[in-house]
């Protein structure tokens, strides 16, 4: 579990589906995935994130809002195929309700913390679909730079933001547990 000033992120339990439908099957929320999803394919998106801890050691957790315990999304790493070499991504949802009051940015900076700090990872990327300037804007913020184009998921087009370990100079209050 990682924990920050506001938001707690953990793995997901079942009990998270009906929260987590909700965000992933909002239209705006989801404008810059390739689809938004129904309730199996949410389902389906749980389970496979669970899998991914088992085998990789990571996945995509639950975003929870400290003072409600609500979950607003999901966010941590994500072992992803990009131009035929495996890459560990930051990936994230976050509730259209919830943005611009800087919880993806939280969030994602927690997420590098752990990648670097706990899982000695050495490099960690974003893939964002390039009109999707608020995403580019929190890569930038929290210390990624602009690497290149990159084409996956159904040859839709993305470009590919990296970030090194030691090039930080992110101060954050993260606790991992």
């Amino acid at each position: 579990m990682i924990e920050t000033t506001r938001l707690m992120i953990w793995p997901f339990e079942e009990d998270d589906l009906p929260a987590l439908y909700a965000i992933l099957s909002d239209k705006d929320t989801m404008t810059y995935y390739p689809s938004s999803f129904n309730v199996a394919k949410t389902r389906s998106w749980i389970e496979r994130n669970q899998q991914r801890f088992v085998d990789d050691g990571f996945g995509l957790w639950a975003v929870v809002l400290k003072r409600t315990d609500e979950v607003i999304g999901d966010c941590d790493l994500v072992l992803q195929t990009v131009e035929g070499t495996k890459e560990v991504e930051i990936g994230y949802h976050i509730s259209n309700h919830y943005w611009g009051k800087g919880y993806a940015t939280e969030a994602t900076t927690a997420s590098q913390h752990y990648g670097f700090s706990t899982l000695k990872l050495s490099r960690l990327i974003s893939i964002i679909d390039p009109a999707n300037i608020s995403s580019v804007r929190v890569a930038e913020r929290t210390g990624l730079t602009f690497e290149n184009e990159a084409y996956m998921f159904h040859k839709w087009q993305y470009i590919r933001y990296s970030h090194l370990r030691g090039n930080s100079s992110l101060i954050s209050l993260i606790t991992v547990w």
